[in-house]
């Protein structure tokens, strides 16, 4: 750091646009970058030089803890950095998508990052089929939560014990109540929310920005747009493998030691899948996240 720069912490991201808390002041500046690196996350600690009356450069992004963001061919999106944990929002209606899921929880796992998933609009009687759906998620040890967001005492009292003292994701699909959850917590997000349409079957996006707030008991919560797609090429074949802690006994026992766990004689992974031991879905998602990284490859 130099005398020209000063220390600070992204609290919000819009395209190439931020909000950077200076530390150790009520200082909030409007900062950019330049060049075509890649840009700051919400969480990131940078160093940024002062321009103009509240406007900035950010000249530098420190160490990260990590970074949990998606990927495809077209472009990344970088969903926040220095997380203690990622909080997943589903909800009864309408349908979550087993898939998103899935690979939110390669994202986390393969960053080291721990996920918890709150299962939302848990007053209607779809709630039942839901949870049946995430019972095998339960099973490798993700942590569930049954809410109703409209009922904000409710959510202020199973949510913030698990909050305080910690900077926490907030991620969901489209149409979850993931805004509605967000204004229970910090009333003065004044996120919008919108009634889900029934005719379409799914939401619509509420959040257009990146922010992270303060949370009254104690703690950080970083709320992000929905999402639809979820890709993960930004992964290399052994952080995918990584983003499956469950199959870790299993290789263990693979003949090989390059072992890809797709069709190789006397691999662990396969033969527990059959076993009963490890999912089909689940391996069949590594197989899916493996060819698409594979066949991204190429082009």
């Amino acid at each position: 750091m130099t005398d020209a720069t000063q220390p600070g912490r992204v609290i919000a991201a819009h395209g190439r646009h931020y909000r950077v808390a200076i530390d150790h002041t009520d200082v909030l500046r409007h900062c950019y970058t330049r060049g075509k690196k890649a840009g700051p996350a919400v969480g990131d600690h940078v160093l940024i030089r002062p321009e103009g009356h509240l406007e900035g450069v950010i000249t530098e992004i420190l160490p990260r803890r990590n970074l949990f963001y998606r990927s495809d061919a077209q472009r990344s999106k970088l969903f926040a950095a220095n997380i203690d944990q990622l909080l997943l929002v589903l909800a009864a209606e309408p349908e979550f998508s087993d898939d998103l899921l899935g690979r939110a929880m390669v994202a986390a796992s393969s960053a080291g990052i721990q996920i918890r998933i709150v299962l939302n609009k848990a007053d209607l009687p779809s709630t039942a089929a839901a949870r049946a759906r995430l019972a095998s998620t339960e099973a490798l040890g993700v942590p569930l939560t049954l809410i109703s967001a409209l009922d904000t005492a409710q959510v202020h009292e199973r949510l913030e014990p698990l909050l305080r003292g910690r900077c926490t994701l907030l991620l969901g699909q489209s149409g979850m109540g993931k805004s509605t959850l967000l204004n229970a917590l910090v009333p003065e997000a004044g996120a919008a929310t919108r009634a889900h349409s029934e005719a379409l079957g799914t939401g619509r996006h509420t959040t257009t920005q990146t922010r992270l707030y303060t949370l009254p008991g104690g703690g950080d919560l970083i709320d992000s747009p929905g999402f639809q797609a979820f890709g993960l090429q930004h992964l290399s074949p052994d952080e995918i493998e990584q983003g499956f802690p469950e199959f870790a006994p299993a290789i263990a026992q693979c003949r090989f030691y390059n072992c890809t766990h797709q069709h190789e004689p006397g691999c662990g992974v396969l033969a527990a899948v059959a076993r009963g031991d490890i999912s089909t879905d689940r391996h069949a998602l590594y197989m899916r996240i493996l060819a698409e990284n594979k066949a991204a490859q190429r082009y």
